[in-house]
C-alpha cells in the first residue's frame, strides 16, 4: 500500500535534527522520548485505566448536573498536531449522551463564511443550556495555524488579538463556562507518532497536508504559540498548558482540568483536583524549546 503524500514523513525523518532523529532510533516501547519531560516512562496501563474510569463517571455526573440546571460548558481542544486532542475528546465523551455533550470540528470556511465577522461560524456552536460543547481547535486558528501557512494577513490576525480577550470575557459574563486546555508535545515524539500513521492504514486518514508541511514550520510553531499565550492567557480567559508527550497523563489532566472548572452535584474533590503540576500549569509550563 502507498504511503500518504507519497512518503513525505518519512522523508522529512531522513534530513529532521539529528537530536530528533537520535531520539526517535532510541525509542524503547513506553519510554519517553522528550527531554526534560518529568517522567521517564508512560502511566502504567492499570493506574491509568483504573484513574480514566473513575473521572469518566464524575464526567456522566457533570453531564447528568449541566442537563438539569441548564450550565453551558465550552471546552477549547488546541496543540501542536499529533498532541493528542482527538484522543483526549473521544475519552471525554465515551460515556456520555453526545445530545448534552457535542464535539465541534469545523472545516474550513466557505467562501460566506469568509466574508463574515470572524468569530461568527463559533458563535453558532456555542453551547446552549444543558450543553457542553467540545471544540476540536477553535478561534485560536486565526492565531497559530493561519498565520504559520498564510491563510491570513497580519493585519487579520492581529484584529483577532484586538478582539479575543473582550469576546471570551463576553461569554464568561454571561455565564459560560470557558475551559481552554493546549496539549503540547515535543518535536521528536511528534514525528514518532506521524511515522506511525504513516505506516497504520488505520490511521493513515489522520493525516494531513498541513500536518507533512507543518513539520518543516517547527520555529514558525513556537513563535505564534509563544506570542498566543502572551496575548490571550486572561484571568477570565486562562490558558492549561498540558504536557502531552505521555497521552495517558495527559487525558487525565484535561478530564480533570474541565472537572476542577465546574460546579456540579456530586463532584468529588479528590477527583476533580487540579491536574498534575508537573506536566500541567498556565503557560510557565510550556516548553518553548521542545
Amino acid at each position: 500500500m502507498p504511503l500518504p503524500f507519497d512518503g513525505a514523513i518519512s522523508a522529512f525523518h531522513q534530513t529532521a535534527p539529528e537530536r530528533v532523529r537520535t531520539a526517535i532510533a532510541g525509542h524503547a516501547k513506553g519510554r519517553i522520548l522528550t527531554e526534560g519531560y518529568p517522567y521517564d516512562t508512560q502511566m502504567r496501563r492499570k493506574i491509568y485505566q483504573a484513574t480514566l474510569e473513575a473521572l469518566q463517571h464524575q464526567l456522566v455526573r457533570l453531564q447528568s448536573d449541566v442537563k438539569a440546571t441548564g450550565k453551558r460548558v465550552a471546552v477549547v481542544f488546541e496543540g501542536r498536531d499529533a498532541a493528542g486532542k482527538g484522543g483526549a475528546i473521544k475519552r471525554f465523551g465515551e460515556n456520555m449522551n453526545p445530545r448534552v455533550a457535542r464535539v465541534v470540528a469545523l472545516s474550513a470556511p466557505s467562501e460566506r463564511e469568509r466574508q463574515e465577522w470572524y468569530f461568527q461560524r463559533y458563535i453558532r456552536e456555542l453551547p446552549g443550556a444543558g450543553e457542553i460543547a467540545l471544540f476540536d481547535r477553535s478561534w485560536y486558528n486565526r492565531a497559530v495555524v493561519e498565520p504559520v501557512f498564510d491563510f491570513c494577513t497580519p493585519e487579520e490576525r492581529e484584529s483577532f488579538f484586538a478582539q479575543v480577550n473582550e469576546f471570551e470575557s463576553l461569554l464568561v459574563r454571561d455565564g459560560i463556562t470557558l475551559v481552554k486546555l493546549w496539549l503540547n508535545v515535543g518535536r521528536a515524539e511528534q514525528l514518532r507518532r506521524f511515522l506511525d500513521r504513516e505506516t497504520d492504514p488505520l490511521k493513515q486518514w489522520k493525516l494531513s497536508w498541513v500536518d507533512v508541511e507543518g513539520l518543516n514550520r517547527w520555529d514558525a510553531y513556537t513563535r505564534a504559540i509563544g506570542e498566543t499565550f502572551a496575548r490571550s492567557h486572561s484571568d477570565h480567559a486562562p490558558w492549561t498548558v498540558i504536557r502531552a508527550d505521555d497521552k495517558r497523563r495527559a487525558r487525565i489532566a484535561a478530564i480533570q482540568a474541565v472537572l476542577r472548572a465546574v460546579d456540579y452535584d456530586g463532584k468529588d474533590p479528590d477527583l476533580a483536583r487540579t491536574p498534575d503540576p508537573k506536566i500541567a500549569g498556565g503557560p510557565e509550563i510550556w516548553p518553548e524549546d521542545a
